[in-house]
C-alpha cells in the first residue's frame, strides 16, 4: 500500500468507519532517522486507532523510529516483513527478512523494550521456494519467543525473483488454510488474516476462525466497503451518506490546500467513493481530469458532486 494509505487517504477513510484500525503506508526506519521526521510521522488526531508500518533491519534505526512513532502518538508499531519490491529487498527489509527471523526478532525486542505500545509483525506465508507451513511456523515461533503476540499474515507467498510487486499481490495463490492452521496451532497468539478479501461473507466466516482481518486494495478502490464493514460490526451504527462524507472532506481539503498541498493528492483517494452508484463514472472522470490542474481548488470537488444524481 506504499503511496496509497497516506494521511489524506486515512483521514478520508476514517469518515467512513469510526472504529476500524488504520495503517500507514510502510515508512523506512532510515527515512525517519535521516529524513524529515515530522513530515513522515504526521497524522491527524481523528485517525485513531492508527498503526505505523516500519521497514528496516538495522536494530538501532528501528528502535529510534519506534520511539519517535510512539512519542507522536501512534497506537501500534508494525514491522513490515511482507513487502516484496526490489527496492525493499536491496534495503534488506520487507519480505526477504522472512529468511532471517533472528534479525526480525532482534529488531522486535529492541523496539518493544523502547516503547509502551504494542509492536506487531506483518508477514507473508512464505517466500520463493520456502513455501511450507513449517517455514511459516518457524518464523512465527522465533518472533513469539521474543515476545511478539500479534501477527498480520498475508495469505500468499512472496516471489522475490521474477515477479513485480503488483504481480505479487495477485499471482501467488491465496492459501487461507495455512493461516487458519497457524491460529489453530497457536491459539495464544493474535492472528489477523490479510489478502484477497472482497465481501462481508468472507469476512464473517474468517472472523469465526481468526482474530481479525486486514483489508487493503478492496477498501482502497471501493472505500464505501469500509462503511459496510463498520455496519456489519456495529448493526446499530447508521451508514453514512456519501454526499455527506464529501461535505466533511471540504474543510480538510481547504486546510491542506492552504498549507501548500495539491488537490489531486487528496482527491485521488476519493475516486471510488461512489462505486456502483449512478454517476460514479462522471465523478471519477471529472476529478481525474481537473484535480491536478494548476490552482485546482475545492470548486473541483463540488462541481464533481453536482454531476451526481441526488439519490447517490
Amino acid at each position: 500500500m506504499m503511496d496509497w494509505t497516506d494521511r489524506h487517504c486515512r483521514y478520508f477513510m476514517r469518515l467512513l468507519s469510526p472504529s476500524v484500525q488504520l495503517y500507514t503506508e510502510m515508512i523506512t526506519a532510515a527515512a525517519i532517522v535521516h529524513g524529515d521526521r515530522d513530515s513522515l510521522l504526521r497524522f491527524d488526531e481523528t485517525e485513531h486507532p492508527i498503526a505505523i508500518q516500519l521497514g528496516g533491519s538495522n536494530v538501532e534505526w528501528m528502535k529510534t523510529a519506534a520511539k519517535a512513532s510512539a512519542e507522536v502518538g501512534y497506537d501500534e508499531i508494525n514491522i513490515n516483513v511482507g513487502c516484496p519490491s526490489d527496492r525493499v529487498q536491496s534495503g534488506e527489509f520487507g519480505a526477504c527478512l522472512m529468511a532471517r527471523p533472528d534479525v526480525v526478532a532482534g529488531c522486535f525486542t529492541a523496539m518493544q523494550q523502547a516503547v509502551p505500545i504494542p509492536v506487531t509483525v506483518k508477514t507473508r506465508i512464505g517466500i520463493d521456494d520456502q513455501d511450507s507451513y513449517e517455514f511459516l511456523r518457524a518464523f512465527v515461533d522465533t518472533l513469539a519467543a521474543a515476545g511478539c503476540e500479534r501477527f498480520i499474515v498475508h495469505a500468499r507467498i512472496a516471489v522475490l525473483e521474477g515477479l513485480s510487486p503488483k504481480e505479487n499481490r495477485t499471482i501467488p495463490p491465496l492459501n487461507y488454510e495455512r493461516v487458519l492452521q497457524l491460529k489453530h496451532d497457536c491459539p495464544e497468539l493474535e492472528i489477523v488474516l490479510n489478502g484477497g478479501l472482497q465481501n462481508l461473507d468472507q469476512i464473517d466466516k474468517l472472523l469465526q476462525q481468526v482474530d481479525g482481518v486486514m483489508i487493503g486494495r478492496q477498501a482502497y478502490h471501493h472505500p464505501y466497503f469500509l462503511a459496510e464493514i463498520e455496519k456489519y460490526l456495529r448493526p446499530e451504527w447508521p451508514l453514512p451518506d456519501r454526499r455527506a462524507v464529501v461535505a466533511q472532506m471540504i474543510p480538510y481539503i481547504e486546510k491542506q490546500l492552504g498549507e501548500g498541498e495539491r488537490l489531486g493528492r487528496i482527491t485521488r483517494h476519493m475516486l471510488g467513493l461512489f462505486g456502483g452508484q449512478p454517476g460514479a463514472r462522471a465523478w471519477r472522470r471529472y476529478l481525474s481530469e481537473h484535480a491536478f490542474r494548476e490552482g485546482a481548488g475545492v470548486g473541483v470537488v463540488t462541481a464533481a458532486l453536482d454531476m451526481m444524481p441526488i439519490a447517490a
